[in-house]
């Protein structure tokens, strides 16, 4: 019924930059708040950054000043701009929205399906 779907994950050499979009789509009455986490295998997910409906955002540490979480409410898509990339933050970057359904108005939780970011030495 609802779907986010990831893009703009490659590989970059460290200093570089990308840019990681999601786009939510089907039957959706409203996006509350949406996010980015990122999770290497065998380890448990972490937050990166979140962002709510009004604009408010929400960075771990390691990212602050590096990375820029926004949002389109028009196009349903939230991005990720990640400058001054590190090795360490190669891993797989997965988006998520709570949205709220148009047949009940019910606020769910959705996951996209991940997208790779790698960033070389």
């Amino acid at each position: 019924q609802v779907q986010l779907v990831e893009s703009g994950g490659g590989l970059v050499q460290a200093g570089g930059s990308l840019r990681l979009s999601c786009a939510a789509s089907g039957s959706i009455f409203s996006i509350n708040a949406m996010g980015w986490y990122r999770q290497a295998p065998g380890k448990q997910r972490e937050l990166v950054a979140s962002i709510t409906s009004g604009g408010g955002t929400n960075y771990r540490d390691s990212v602050k000043g590096r990375f820029t979480i926004s949002r389109d409410n028009a196009k349903n898509t939230v991005y990720l701009q990640m400058s001054s990339l590190k090795p360490e933050d190669s891993t797989i970057y997965y988006c998520c929205a709570i949205v709220e359904r148009e047949s009940d108005h019910v606020y769910i939780n959705y996951w996209g399906r991940g997208t790779q970011v790698t960033v070389s030495s």
